[in-house]
């Protein structure tokens, strides 16, 4: 098991064991430090990953910003570590894909990565120097390779690290944000 690996099971114990209340006021934060953003502000389309778990919320960010009138894409994953953005109008158009996780059907229209003016990436969490620790199947590592998008990474206060151990195809996203603080 590598050290990531090893990690990785420590924080998910660590993710599992957070109080209830923390996670419902941490979302609440997270949501309205990211709503307030102007890069948010700013953005016309908008990668939104569709959170699941004890992930921090993103279903009220993409509600948001379908109501603003952002084009909101999530994303469509296929065996071999291949993630495509796909269009949605609704959250309603979300079925459980891979790994159980909701994702738009392909019949979706495909978004070019080129397009997009910002990323919203998951990760068990995030570093000072905001770095991901993500789930271990290197979809966005592969994806933000050739992004030219603003990245924001959402993490729980509680869990962010000083500093992660990084490989060399490892990516810093533009921005972290906690229910306190914006990295």
């Amino acid at each position: 098991m590598s050290i990531k690996d090893e990690l990785r099971v420590k924080l998910k114990d660590k993710i599992n064991a957070l109080p209830k209340e923390y996670i419902d006021d941490s979302d609440k934060g997270i949501t309205q430090r990211v709503l307030s953003m102007d890069v948010f502000k700013a953005a016309r389309n908008l990668l939104l990953y569709y959170s699941v778990e004890r992930e921090p919320l993103t279903h009220e960010i993409a509600t948001a910003a379908l109501l603003s009138g952002k084009a909101v894409a999530f994303p469509l994953s296929y065996r071999g570590g291949i993630m495509q953005a796909r269009a949605v109008s609704s959250l309603d158009e979300l079925r459980p894909a891979m790994l159980g996780i909701p994702a738009p059907p392909d019949t979706s229209a495909l978004v070019e990565q080129d397009s997009l003016d910002l990323i919203i990436v998951p990760a068990l969490t995030y570093d000072r120097e905001r770095y991901r620790l993500g789930y271990g199947g290197g979809y966005y590592d592969r994806y933000l390779q050739n992004a030219h998008a603003i990245t924001i990474g959402l993490a729980r206060g509680r869990l962010i690290a000083e500093a992660l151990p990084r490989e060399q195809h490892d990516i810093a996203v533009n921005y972290v944000v906690t229910e306190a603080d914006t990295i």
